[in-house]
């Protein structure tokens, strides 16, 4: 399954070119820009899988820097420091990963 299955890429476009500089990046924005925000928890899912390059269950550091990747090939790589600011407004339970209802409630409290 393909990002644009789930999402518009005319929204995926707007909202990777509106973080295009670096250390520009927020989740929260970045979220609803895309139009993640309004999808169901069940297409939310699909999405963390999609991001879950390695289909471990779970989207770690090393992930979450390619991120916007994720979503169109030509998004940027997110900084370290944004990386670090991501996972740790995504992992709730501290073990240095975000799992899918942690991806689920990010998204909620975008």
């Amino acid at each position: 399954m393909a990002m644009t299955d789930l999402l518009s890429a005319e929204d995926i476009k707007k909202a990777v070119g509106a973080f295009a500089a670096a250390e520009s990046f927020n989740y929260k924005k970045f979220f609803e820009m895309v139009g993640l925000k309004k999808k169901s928890p069940e297409d939310v899912k699909k999405v963390f899988h999609i991001l879950d390059k390695d289909q471990s269950g779970f989207i770690e550091e090393e992930e979450l820097k390619f991120v916007l990747k994720g979503f169109t090939p030509e998004g940027r790589d997110l900084s370290d420091k944004e990386t670090k600011a991501l996972l740790a407004a995504g992992d709730k339970d501290g073990d240095g990963k975000i799992g899918a209802d942690e991806f689920a409630t990010m998204v909620a409290e975008s």
